[in-house]
């Protein structure tokens, strides 16, 4: 969709990690669950010209600990609030961080603490709608937009706590091949089935639970028989309607990739994009903002490119912020929200992390990554199904992981 601009991103759903990210919170190669925070001191009230400091707290994989360290860091020292906030970042790595991170928010909320130290928090689709569902939208500020003036041009919405959230990049999940060896590109959802069946051990996706391609491209498979609502809801009758997918799991199994003749499962989204680079297998679903910054950066080939499936497309996330009420700092909070939103960080985000901007692209430098603008982006499709996907992952593994 060359030309179109990504700042018409709607979004009617309501994310997933991402998700995390590649963005979004599996998005990455799904490093150790580490904790690290750039400041271990407490937060101090500005006044009389001192500096006040706030914490924010996000999660995700090492690329976007990576991005999220250099952003603290240029709003702390380069930004428009530089020497009036100072934002001191807990940084979760994916895994049980990001449990520990919403655990944290819950147990916070329902102790009614007033300054729990959680000022600002980074949520992905799925961490969003757990959140939610045991506390409820009211326990975040309902945002207050005068206050971010770089999101009037924003356009992409959560439908989880709309109103209480602020989107700040996106990510999709796409087909990733190596275009040396794939001339036929698969279109649609039918299309991508045939090319898998018709190129046995030539297609894999990661474990669910293990990566956020491998959890997008399970639970398209599955929600693609069921309603679109379905897609941002954690009712559990849904779970009573997800046989016909898991046979369309089971019925293309024989068909993934194999190893001492034995279907595999790689592990993280990193295991797929290793296998694909190494020409073990010519495709693989996997976050295109991972696949475009190790191109760029020489990781993998120049022969791997990226595609969407037009009809059924791969579930994608929006990262968002979120305000809770029982934090202590919220107009340094909204000015971290509005830096976010600037040219400058948008900038940074796409070039060192390949993330979807949400701002008019037109005013960035999209060099490199002109992929991007590629992206029919009219036609994300997010997902967000909170605690089902705990239940998802199990099913995953007793009939699928089981077949052999």
């Amino acid at each position: 969709m060359k030309g179109k601009k990504v700042v018409s991103l709607v979004i009617a759903g309501a994310m997933t990690a991402a998700m995390l990210a590649g963005c979004g919170s599996s998005a990455g190669s799904g490093a150790s669950n580490d904790v690290k925070s750039t400041s271990a001191g407490s937060t101090a009230s500005a006044g009389n010209g001192s500096v006040e400091e706030f914490n924010l707290y996000a999660t995700g994989s090492d690329n976007v600990r990576a991005i999220f360290e250099t952003l603290t860091d240029d709003f702390n020292n380069n930004s428009e609030y530089a020497g009036k906030y100072k934002c001191n970042l807990t940084f979760m790595l994916s895994g049980t961080g990001a449990a520990s991170m919403t655990d944290g928010l819950v147990a916070a909320y329902k102790a009614n603490q007033k300054d729990s130290g959680y000022d600002l928090v980074d949520l992905s689709g799925d961490d969003l709608s757990k959140v939610v569902s045991q506390i409820g939208e009211d326990a975040f500020v309902k945002l207050d937009k005068s206050k971010i003036p770089n999101a009037s041009g924003v356009s992409a919405k959560s439908s989880v706590a709309t109103d209480y959230v602020q989107p700040y990049r996106g990510t999709t999940v796409v087909l990733a091949y190596d275009s040396d060896k794939v001339t036929d590109v698969p279109k649609t959802w039918d299309d991508l089935t045939n090319w898998i069946k018709a190129n046995p051990g030539r297609f894999a996706y990661n474990q669910p639970g293990t990566g956020g391609a491998g959890d997008s491209f399970a639970r398209t498979s599955v929600y693609n028989y069921l309603p679109e609502e379905a897609f941002t809801s954690d009712d559990p009758s849904w779970e009573d309607k997800w046989d016909d997918g898991f046979n369309y799991l089971k019925d293309i199994h024989s068909s993934m990739y194999k190893s001492g003749g034995a279907v595999v499962y790689p592990a993280k989204n990193q295991g797929t994009l290793d296998l694909l680079n190494q020409g073990e297998i010519d495709m693989c679903p996997n976050w295109a903002d991972m696949v475009l910054s190790q191109r760029k950066s020489g990781q993998i080939k120049d022969s791997i490119k990226i595609t969407q499936i037009t009809d059924k497309p791969l579930t994608g996330s929006l990262q968002s912020l979120a305000i809770p009420t029982f934090g202590a700092h919220q107009d340094a909070a909204y000015a971290f929200i509005d830096y976010m939103l600037s040219e400058q960080a948008q900038q940074t985000m796409v070039t060192e992390m390949a993330a979807i901007p949400l701002i008019d692209t037109s005013k960035l430098d999209m060099s490199g990554f002109e992929d991007l603008e590629n992206l029919d982006t009219s036609n994300f499709r997010i997902q967000s199904i909170g605690d089902l996907s705990t239940d998802f992952n199990e099913r995953w593994d007793n009939e699928i992981a089981t077949l052999g």
